[in-house]
């Protein structure tokens, strides 16, 4: 853990068990770090970057820097999930496979190197080319090419006509703008290399670096936005922390002004009893789940014991034995509610076919369901599973989550589990590097649409890059995306759901919504439906 100066008498919380943020009073002696005035803000974290650079990552700890020093050029204004130009001028379809994009004229990075059309295409282009395993390429499954007209003008061609989440995607992971002169077109960025550049374009620089320690953050005097106001404070410190507890000592001394992702269900319990704030809630959409390597799970593909009817019935077998109800309570307190399919309750389209298709059809376990599964295929019991996890990434109580699916696994006998955890930064590397046979993700939706919650899963090529690959599921991936009428592609949705539950590339169990705790010392903090937690709009 980075340890921060004593600062402040007060302090302002986010934090998330279920993205659960907590904003407790701030009074203020001057700030500290970077930036001049007395408006600096510090912000605490356990999340962790995988890298700085956009075409690398696809993770919340990478997006929460990403977010605010590169341009995008739509977004979605706050407490909306409208796509509206942000960087952009206008942004619209020209065409049923074309949408157009113009830029001001005059636009700089805060180097002084020219923003214009061409960063836009170099951007989209080296994404694809690069592809790394742990960005979010897969996204852009649907554009075709990206052409600059003239310096201000963009046009992106699209495979397919009618694509209802474009705009969307263009929001999230895939759709940040880089500066061509510093970023490489066929490998990422060194994160200090883009630091050194002073390579940024959103409303904040980074004046200083150290990876997963320490992170500076003063505002950019060429940053322009026509949705997203400039920073109304004079700068922002980012810490992140080993682990929670110091996380919450420094909150309870007046250590940080700010702290998100994640504390424990019960210290926010804790904190929200403090007599100086009031709870809030906002919208959600984070899941969990465990996702199964379908190379290297017991009998996957590339197993010495390879049997895919084997396979699928040691997948249904977890899915028939996860108790959801007893980790929403037993390690949540409910801050976490049961998931029984792979778009959350709340969406356009969602089921809850896993309800119906295991366990008791209730939505509780059944371990004879399981059992006889398990005897149909001709597997032998117990089943051996290495089951992975991260102990820093999803929040401190992931330990206890892991703890309880393992004793519900083998409670009958019908499994041994193998129970390891690794760090994030190491994890996000292993999992795609088939080291993990099944292990535990998070999801926290990038816009809102069920489509989130789909295509980046389950289309060929998917960000799990666990093997599952449906002819049948990518087509209705694929239409559903350009479906027009709202009811017809609704039953795309719950058809996508459906075909996928029988398969189990993942087994969903928990679904969570943000929580506020706010005094009137820090303002601004704005919670929206794609997690992101923009700091411009924070200041006391």
């Amino acid at each position: 853990m980075n340890s921060l100066r004593k600062t402040r008498t007060r302090v302002a919380l986010l934090a998330t068990p279920v993205a659960a943020a907590l904003v407790l009073a701030g009074c203020a002696a001057g700030g500290t770090g970077t930036g001049t005035g007395d408006n600096v803000i510090l912000v605490g974290t356990t999340d962790k970057v995988t890298t700085l650079d956009p075409a690398g990552s696809y993770d919340n700890g990478s997006l929460a820097v990403q977010i605010n020093v590169f341009p995008y050029l739509v977004d979605t204004a706050p407490n909306s999930t409208d796509v509206v130009p942000s960087l952009a001028e206008t942004a619209e379809f020209t065409a049923p496979d074309e949408y157009t994009v113009t830029l001001p004229a005059g636009l700089k990075w805060a180097n002084g190197n020219v923003l214009d059309a061409n960063d836009v295409v170099f951007s989209f282009e080296r994404n694809l080319a690069i592809a790394d395993p742990n960005g979010a390429s897969s996204l852009l499954y649907n554009l075709d090419s990206v052409e600059a007209t003239d310096d201000t003008t963009v046009v992106f061609k699209l495979k397919s006509e009618n694509d209802q989440v474009f705009p969307f995607i263009l929001t999230s992971f895939p759709g940040a703008i880089v500066d061509d002169e510093v970023f490489s077109a066929d490998a990422l960025t060194p994160d200090q290399d883009i630091v050194d550049a002073n390579a940024f374009g959103g409303p904040y620089t980074i004046t200083s670096w150290d990876f997963n320690q320490t992170v500076e953050f003063s505002p950019n005097p060429e940053y322009t936005s026509n949705v997203l106001d400039a920073p109304v404070n004079d700068g922002v410190v980012l810490s992140y922390y080993a682990d929670s507890s110091n996380l919450k000592l420094d909150v309870q001394e007046g250590g940080i002004d700010v702290a998100y992702r994640s504390l424990s269900a019960t210290d926010v319990e804790d904190l929200s009893n403090d007599d100086a704030v009031t709870v809030t809630n906002g919208p959600g959409g984070e899941i969990r789940y465990i996702v199964f390597n379908f190379d290297t799970q017991p009998y996957g593909a590339t197993t010495a014991e390879a049997d895919p009817a084997k396979a699928l019935a040691v997948r249904q077998a977890v899915a028939d034995l996860i108790d959801r109800e007893a980790l929403s309570q037993q390690v949540y307190k409910g801050t976490y509610t049961p998931l029984y399919s792979f778009v959350p309750e709340g969406f356009a389209g969602a089921t809850e076919v896993l309800k119906d298709l295991y366990g008791d059809g209730n939505g509780g376990a059944d371990a004879a369901k399981a059992a006889e599964r398990l005897a149909a295929a001709g597997v032998t019991t117990p089943v051996e599973l290495n089951l992975q996890y991260s102990p820093d990434h999803y929040g401190p109580s992931s330990g206890d989550e892991y703890a309880l699916i393992k004793d519900q696994l083998e409670a009958d006998g019908l499994f041994t589990v193998n129970l390891q955890s690794t760090e994030w930064v190491q994890y996000s590397e292993d999992r795609t590097a088939d080291v993990y046979p099944a292990y535990q993700l998070g999801w926290f939706p990038d816009y809102s649409d069920a489509d989130n919650y789909l295509t980046p899963f389950f289309l060929t090529n998917n960000f799990l890059g666990n093997h599952f690959s449906d002819p049948a599921v990518d087509e209705l991936i694929l239409q559903q995306a350009v479906t027009t009428d709202a009811a017809e592609r609704e039953g795309l949705i719950g058809d996508i759901q459906t075909a996928v539950a029988e398969q189990l590339s993942t087994v969903p169990y928990l679904q969570g919504a943000q929580t506020a705790v706010s005094a009137t010392d820090i303002q601004g903090i704005v919670l929206d439906a794609s997690f992101k937690l923009r700091f411009a709009s924070i200041t006391r």
